[in-house]
């Protein structure tokens, strides 16, 4: 089993907290992935999406994952397995210093995630503490805030994948 961290970061001008709009571990909010396949490489033509609330029993009572997928190549099966509870939202501060945030971890077994796609459903806030929804689809967000009188923007959507570690110490489990 490989753990994978997604790290996300984005340019943001008055806003802060950038998140899935329920929040990193929304049981529903879909985790758009393209997935390569361990055995032989293949990349996944389409973005596979993952998300909390659904799970899919394994055979011989090898407990449960969020995703079962067959390479369309090879055949061979891979499982997904998302660990709530790891990520955090962008804040400002991480933006203006080029940081990524954790959003989710993800316990991979024959697939490697290799591309995230953002999409509807994110929220953010502006420095002055007005909500906002947010479609990242298009890359990029820009409204005004009238109770700050200011605009916000968000720009430069990034995502990565970053092979982390599983640490426990004094019962709490975290991933570095």
């Amino acid at each position: 089993m490989v753990y994978y961290a997604l790290l996300v970061g984005a340019e943001l001008d008055g806003l802060t907290n950038l998140q899935p709009s329920r929040g990193c571990d929304d049981p529903n909010f879909p985790y758009y992935l393209k997935l390569k396949c361990e055995n032989c490489g293949e990349i996944t033509a389409k973005s596979t999406y993952v998300t909390l609330s659904e799970q899919v029993d394994l055979p011989k009572g090898h407990g449960s994952a969020h995703l079962v997928q067959k390479c369309k190549l090879c055949g061979r099966e891979g499982t997904i397995v998302m660990i709530p509870g790891q990520g955090t939202p962008l804040t400002i501060e991480q933006s203006q210093k080029e940081e990524k945030t954790c959003l989710m971890v993800f316990d991979c077994r024959g697939y490697e995630p290799v591309e995230f796609s953002f999409g509807a459903g994110w929220k953010a806030e502006s420095v002055h503490g007005t909500p906002f929804e947010i479609d990242c689809s298009e890359g990029e967000f820009s409204e005004y805030d009238e109770k700050g009188e200011c605009p916000v923007e968000l720009g430069n959507l990034q995502s990565t994948f970053k092979v982390v570690k599983k640490l426990e110490r004094g019962g709490k489990t975290r991933f570095a």
